[in-house]
């Protein structure tokens, strides 16, 4: 049998030898950390190699992204559908409005409508304009994204009720009739999505006593 040989202490590192490989080791995780995780994770760039290489520009983005998705879901959480029946109804009832009513409001000049509101998000930016209307009131509206998209949330809330009537992700616009399942505010909340600023112009008409930006 072959055994293989021991190492003599004199093949063995030194502690100066192991010192050494520790504080190259060392430097070189600093390195990695400064100019490749904080740029690409965090947007951070103390050096300027991230900006350089790209890294930097990603990080940013990942941030973006994040905060995005964490005021989505809380506006998603503020604006959760009720389960009772009744709200369901409501729902059906608005969808089923809308499709007869599309056509005919497609066809409205813009000097019919009783408001034109229209204003403008930077990327990243939300905005929420409301209607004042008693139960079962009706208001047409019609909105455009004048060169762009828009990610929008149609829904209510008032008396401690809350519903969502449509939603909709890379939007260009929408037109239709807003039927209140209960007395409240109900109207649009709208997010830029894109990487330039975006003008949404709303037109609408019917039984509400007030329009108003909430946000």
């Amino acid at each position: 049998m072959y055994n293989e040989n021991i190492p003599t202490r004199a093949e063995l590192p030194s502690t100066r030898q192991l010192i050494r490989s520790n504080l190259i080791a060392l430097v070189a995780a600093l390195l990695i950390l400064v100019t490749i995780v904080l740029p690409s994770e965090y947007g951070l760039g103390p050096t300027g190699a991230g900006g350089v290489l790209g890294l930097t520009e990603m990080g940013e983005i990942k941030d973006q992204l994040a905060k995005e998705a964490e005021s989505d879901r809380l506006h998603d959480q503020q604006n959760q559908s009720p389960t009772p029946s009744a709200d369901q109804s409501s729902l059906l009832d608005y969808v089923i409005s809308g499709l007869f009513i599309r056509s005919a409001v497609a066809q409205t000049t813009a000097t019919e409508w009783k408001d034109n509101y229209s204003l403008t998000l930077k990327p990243g930016q939300g905005a929420e304009v409301k209607l004042v209307m008693a139960k079962g009131a009706t208001a047409e509206f019609t909105w455009t994204v004048a060169e762009g998209v828009a990610n929008y949330d149609l829904h209510g809330d008032g008396g401690g009720q809350s519903i969502s009537y449509q939603k909709g992700r890379g939007v260009k616009g929408d037109e239709g009739t807003l039927k209140a399942a209960f007395k409240g505010s109900h109207g649009w909340f709208w997010r830029n999505r894109t990487k330039r600023d975006i003008t949404v112009i709303l037109k609408v008409r019917g039984d509400y006593t007030e329009l108003k930006r909430v946000l």
